[in-house]
């Protein structure tokens, strides 16, 4: 019989972002390798982002989750609201050979527990440390203890534990995870879905910026609204649209309706082919991460995606993304401050075709979503091969 793996989280398609990307991919990554996958995930808002996924050899069972204003599972009553449920959840049904989980760290917890009931291995994908943000964020120190002793409790507990980058893996390593379970995974985007645009993008007047992702406090993405009201009070004519969605997306929609009204667009969560078209479709597409953050480490997406797209990125700010950014020639970086934005904007050069083309084969070979998706159910394959192994005495 097939392996079965089972996937727990509280974000999967029709949700967008990085997350239910990432682990949408690791199922057809393992349907591909011909084991069977069961996704245990939350019911989708009334108004879905994105599509249905209809992938074969995947089972998607949905269960009612509290959602935030913006549709989004966030906080740690939504995150209880997936994760207390989960946990019975996991007990019904046949029993898979290994389980696969994602943050927070309540949905590890669950997934020991009921792991542990049963008698089956389970991995950790770790795309970022919960408990590095919440220290730099000033957490209280009860409820950042609380933290580290459930995010340790859940990566110590797993077969093997995949990380996004190499800092990642060793964050994980320092929590006291044996170094031999740690594997380094990589991350990335869909490459077929973000492509080049077909026609010939940035050929209007004025330059066209596009912020496509993630609006939280570790972005604090205000600062391209700001810059982009400074040049508009210069005459300098620049258009930014910012897709997505996060704690920061209602104060962004009102900052640019008070400074920018008609250079700022936020319409909210789009489709991935959407977004795709806006990267492909712009001059530059614009990142960004508060130095200090505690999210140093993360791998993000957004620069992926636009080189996929074949458009050069402004990181402002700190951590993996201008560091990817300055090895790859992939555009420019800055200061996360509006002057300094500004700046950058101010003597942008629209890339041309050549420059696409060269951004398009740096995703191709860095920043595909498949290659890490591979990798990643290699490391899962071998915990339930493992497992089944030691079940039959072998």
């Amino acid at each position: 019989m097939p392996p079965l793996v089972r996937i727990v989280t509280r974000t999967y398609p029709p949700d967008v972002g990085a997350a239910p990307f990432r682990l949408r991919a690791l199922a057809r990554a393992l349907t591909a390798r011909g084991a069977g996958v069961e996704v245990l995930t939350a019911r989708p808002p009334a108004d879905p982002p994105g599509d249905e996924p209809a992938d074969p050899g995947v089972r998607v069972l949905r269960a009612p989750v509290l959602r935030d204003g913006d549709g989004a599972v966030r906080g740690y009553l939504p995150y209880l609201s997936f994760d207390v449920p989960a946990l019975a959840r996991q007990l019904r049904g046949r029993r898979p050979d290994v389980v696969v989980h994602e943050p927070p760290p309540t949905t590890g917890l669950s997934v020991r527990a009921a792991a542990a009931l049963r008698g089956v291995p389970y991995v950790s994908y770790v795309p970022d440390v919960w408990s590095l943000g919440a220290a730099a964020a000033g957490a209280p120190a009860p409820v950042l203890h609380a933290l580290r002793v459930a995010e340790g409790t859940a990566l110590r507990g797993a077969a093997a534990v995949l990380a996004v980058t190499a800092g990642m893996a060793e964050e994980v390593r320092r929590a006291g995870v044996d170094a031999a379970r740690v594997h380094v995974v990589g991350n990335g985007v869909d490459t077929d879905v973000f492509a080049p645009a077909a026609g010939t993008p940035g050929a209007g007047p004025g330059l066209v910026a596009v912020y496509s992702g993630t609006m939280s406090e570790w972005q604090r993405a205000e600062v391209f609204v700001r810059a982009v009201a400074l040049l508009r009070a210069e005459g300098v004519d620049v258009r930014l649209t910012m897709v997505g969605a996060g704690v920061d997306a209602a104060r962004l929609r009102e900052l640019a309706a008070r400074l920018a009204p008609d250079a700022v667009r936020l319409p909210g969560q789009v489709p991935a082919r959407r977004a795709a078209e806006l990267l492909a479709g712009a001059d530059v597409a614009l990142a960004s991460l508060v130095p200090g953050s505690g999210y140093d480490l993360m791998a993000p997406t957004k620069v992926a995606a636009a080189a996929a797209c074949g458009t050069p990125v402004l990181f402002a700010g700190a951590g993996a993304g201008r560091e990817a950014v300055l090895a790859g020639d992939l555009g420019a970086v800055c200061a996360h401050d509006p002057a300094a934005v500004a700046a950058a904007l101010r003597s942008w050069q629209r890339p041309d075709a050549a420059a696409r083309a060269r951004l398009r084969q740096w995703a191709l070979r860095h920043g595909s979503l498949a290659a890490a998706a591979d990798r990643a159910a290699d490391v899962v394959l071998a915990a339930a091969t493992g497992a089944r192994g030691r079940r039959s005495g072998a």
